[in-house]
């Protein structure tokens, strides 16, 4: 028999029909003269309503448990006395799909890590982190928009390394046959091949692992990384408009799309940002902090910012400009990658930057150094050896055109977008350095 189920958002559209309904038991009341089942569904909630008869149809509703699944088939009522609607389902038939065990494992009021061990029903049982996913599809297809948009190619690179990528740190070895591999950091190596293959720009959104000890609201071994090169630019302004240009079009399309449930499941209004951006070197950044009288808190001893810094840079840039969104330049030589550009006129810092939305760094990007002598130059200086990075240094021996790109995290766009405070909540199955199930 063929069941055309009607989602719950939709009743009102078949008040006086039958109809078949499919979703788990949200709650029972059972009561000496009717029995009511809410039924929930990913689209809304109804209450079904049954009279005792004492037939198999009580029976059957009078066995289930909360978060059962069900199908009910029943006609459509239109009950102004339901709170819930307006409308109530009387039914005809029920079928139990899968008895729910009872009690559940998590409730409203268990925590975090608990309800981490259980996240298919954490989510299931929550609107807010079901929404939170709805809203990471709008969001990656709306950069994915802007990214065709602008004739870019889509890529999938390779997660398995046969050497440690970049410096060799913060990545995941494990056997390969009879040797080593690593797992990929980044898409970094294999974005820039793909710009000497000719490809003008290229982007990837896929699996990045970092074998970062890290048990902060912000880390993850294993997170969705959003990576963007592009061939031919003037200089890494071009990178960051690109950016910043994406980041309006995706945020727009959520606002347009979510924005009204964000606001009721989350408490957060989406602001579409009006590019430019605010840009700050990072020169600027410490001037700002010392005359703030927070310069020796916030800033490490390679003349990095650490979070608490870039909360104080941002609430800076809000104050001032009324921005929520910053792009820091010109980060040092010492807390750079070997490939990042130079500047011909201060070999202290790097044609790079960071971009931070509230006060959370998102981004990371950068003019690449793509002349092969300066690369080797620059690599032999942060103590790499050549040898592993042979392949590598190959792509810029024939012709590689300037470029630059930049990487950003899914989960931390996905926490300053919805107010989150932890990149726990902005993952499905989270992973950190304590955490490999479920």
């Amino acid at each position: 028999m063929i069941h055309n189920r009607v989602p719950l958002s939709d009743l009102r559209e078949h008040i006086g029909r039958t109809v078949t309904v499919c979703g788990w038991v949200n709650a029972l009341r059972l009561q000496s003269m009717l029995q009511f089942v809410i039924v929930r569904d990913n689209t809304g909630m109804v209450q079904v309503t049954h009279r005792r008869d004492g037939g198999p149809l009580e029976a059957r509703l009078q066995a289930l448990t909360p978060e059962s699944a069900v199908r009910i088939t029943g006609r459509v009522i239109d009950a102004p006395q339901v709170k819930l609607g307006g409308l109530e389902i009387i039914p005809e038939t029920a079928e139990t799909l899968n008895l729910a065990a009872t009690p559940l494992p998590i409730d409203k009021q268990t925590g975090s890590e608990q309800r981490l061990n259980w996240r298919f029903l954490d989510v299931r049982l929550h609107p807010a982190a079901q929404l939170m996913f709805a809203v990471q599809t709008t969001l990656e297809q709306g950069m994915r928009e802007y990214a065709y948009a602008q004739g870019a190619t889509e890529m999938h690179t390779p997660k398995l390394m046969g050497t440690a990528s970049e410096s060799g740190a913060e990545v995941f070895e494990l056997g390969y046959f009879d040797r080593s591999a690593y797992l990929a950091q980044s898409p970094q190596f294999y974005k820039q091949m793909a710009i000497a293959a000719g490809i003008d720009k290229v982007f990837e959104i896929g699996p990045v692992f970092r074998a970062e000890p890290s048990l902060t609201s912000r880390h993850a071994t294993e997170f969705t990384g959003i990576d963007v090169e592009l061939a031919w630019i003037d200089g890494v302004e071009d990178v960051m408009t690109f950016e910043e240009q994406m980041l309006a079009q995706a945020i727009a399309k959520v606002a347009d799309t979510h924005g009204e449930a964000i606001t009721e499941h989350f408490g957060v209004e989406v602001k579409v940002p009006t590019p430019p951006f605010p840009r700050l070197t990072m020169s600027e950044a410490h001037e700002i902090l010392h005359k703030s009288g927070r310069h020796r808190e916030v800033v490490g001893a390679k003349g990095d910012l650490d979070p608490e810094g870039e909360r104080s840079i941002s609430a800076f840039v809000k104050e001032t400009t009324g921005h929520d969104f910053a792009f820091i330049t010109h980060y040092p030589v010492t807390v750079r990658p070997f490939y990042h550009m130079r500047p011909a006129n201060d070999a202290h810092v790097t044609l790079s930057f960071d971009l931070l939305w509230n006060g959370l760094e998102i981004t990371t990007g950068a003019q690449r150094e793509h002349r092969h002598d300066v690369l080797l130059r620059q690599a032999t200086e942060k103590g790499l050896s050549p040898e592993p990075m042979q392949d590598y240094l190959n792509t810029f021996r024939y012709g590689c055109p300037p470029h630059g790109g930049f990487g950003m995290g899914l989960g931390r766009v996905l926490m300053a977008l919805l107010g989150l405070d932890s990149i726990r909540e902005a993952t499905f199955l989270f992973r950190g350095p304590n955490r490999l199930t479920p």
